[in-house]
């Protein structure tokens, strides 16, 4: 390690004397990348980008530095670019069909591996291509797109049903987000609770909801206060709920999972990350893939099982990504921004965060105006991060102290806001791929 620190020290000693040079700030970028400092590494490969803007490798260096920190929207963005040259490296196929697996998108992943592959053999990782189930059982059993086919006696037992919830909280212990909130009110909670009123008008009690916006903001834990305010069952449903290794299997968990909401309505049935379940069909080629969808949609339509009961709520940090189909009325006809918490919500949420602890004389306002930018999750971590400084002072003296708004200011300097690189790729969609106007809250947001 001693080494490596002193290869990096010397590298940056060089750049204070070059700084415009190029190879030697990559050569670092790629340095601190290889030893796992992908926030450092992301940095110097913006400032080389900054001096060479076209220079493709660079680009691909900082794809990695995102996907290394869970970036995986980010690193999307400049793959999707790069695989479009025809002097594309095979590292960005590679790093393509990782970013695919990760939405659950097989077959697309192992045509991209397969691709990198071609383009250099050097790439080849067996671990990776058995994840994708293209290692050796290719041999001994049939794969179709990255799917392996069932043989007779083959097909895996069905699992137990998912655990379905009943939340404790409600509205009340969610900060903020007032129009959304009336907007799940007026789609989901009033005709719950005066079903008569919209039976008159001849409203069924049931419909769906995709909620978009910056990760962080809120969106799951507003889904389950949403059950919660309506003392309804809650069902979960992540990409690993559905999706699936064997052909047909993940169609039928997906109609298993609507089942078991109609079997304990009223049910709030929520899907999480639903653009890895509901990608646009213009840009898939597999069958499988399609054919998950057209199941997804039946499902929405309720064509062999009435959805009278059955919530639905979806959340999304790219809408860009989803099938214009779920748009449809009785699908999802109801598309809501949540933003990250203005001033006002976020003195709301750091109340609730600070809730049961000992505080002292806080300034929630002040607080508030020191955070802009900040997601929910984001707040969460600057009170993490001061209960952490309080503590290992209490265990020093034996006595607990209590949070002050010094404390908390302190640690908010030193938690970035995780909002701003959500809104550098949606303000490109929002300026140039708004034809319906979907975006447009996006806009609004940003005083476009």
């Amino acid at each position: 390690m001693t080494s490596s620190n002193d290869a990096i020290q010397a590298l940056r000693e060089a750049l204070r004397f070059s700084p415009d040079n190029v190879p030697l700030r990559q050569h670092l970028a790629e340095t601190l990348l290889s030893l796992g400092q992908a926030e450092e590494a992301e940095q110097e490969y913006r400032l080389a980008l900054a001096r060479s803007p076209e220079n493709q490798q660079l680009k691909l260096g900082l794809a990695r530095a995102f996907y290394q920190q869970g970036k995986h929207p980010q690193a999307l963005v400049i793959v999707e670019d790069q695989i479009k040259r025809l002097d594309c490296p095979a590292g960005a196929f590679l790093l393509h069909a990782r970013l695919l697996l990760n939405t659950g998108a097989v077959e697309q992943a192992v045509r991209q591996y397969r691709r990198a592959v071609e383009v250099d053999p050097a790439v080849k990782d067996a671990d990776f291509a058995e994840r994708l189930g293209i290692g050796a059982q290719e041999d001994v059993q049939e794969v179709v797109d990255g799917k392996i086919r069932a043989g007779v006696g083959d097909f895996p037992h069905p699992e137990e049903d998912t655990p379905v919830e009943k939340p404790a909280i409600g509205f009340r212990d969610v900060g903020g987000m007032e129009a959304v909130k009336d907007e799940i009110r007026m789609k989901i909670i009033y005709p719950l609770k005066q079903p008569e009123l919209y039976k008159a008008y001849g409203k069924a009690i049931g419909g769906g909801i995709l909620m978009y916006g910056p990760p962080g903001c809120g969106k799951t834990y507003l889904a389950r206060a949403t059950a919660g305010e309506i003392n309804s069952s809650f069902l979960s449903v992540g990409i690993n709920d559905v999706l699936d290794m064997w052909l047909g299997n993940s169609e039928r968990n997906l109609h298993d999972l609507f089942e078991q909401a109609r079997r304990n309505q009223p049910c709030v049935l929520f899907f999480d990350e639903v653009d890895a379940l509901a990608a646009s069909r213009a840009d898939l080629r597999q069958n499988s893939s399609r054919m998950v969808i057209n199941q997804f949609l039946s499902e929405l339509d309720g064509v062999r099982s009435s959805n009278e009961g059955v919530l639905i709520l979806a959340a999304t940090n790219a809408p860009w990504h989803l099938d214009s189909a779920f748009r449809r009325p009785g699908r999802f006809d109801r598309i809501l921004f949540v933003p990250p918490p203005d001033a006002e919500a976020r003195a709301a949420i750091l109340r609730l965060l600070c809730r049961g602890k000992p505080v002292e004389d806080i300034d929630y306002n002040h607080l508030a105006k020191k955070t802009e930018n900040y997601s929910g999750a984001d707040l969460m971590a600057v009170v993490d991060v001061a209960v952490e400084k309080k503590l290992a002072e209490a265990m020093k003296v034996g006595i607990p102290k209590p949070l002050t708004t010094k404390d908390l200011a302190s640690a908010a300097g030193s938690v970035k806001p995780s909002t701003k690189e959500w809104f550098s790729t949606a303000r490109n969609y929002a300026l140039y791929a708004n034809e319906s106007g979907l975006y447009d809250d996006i806009l609004k947001y940003l005083k476009l």
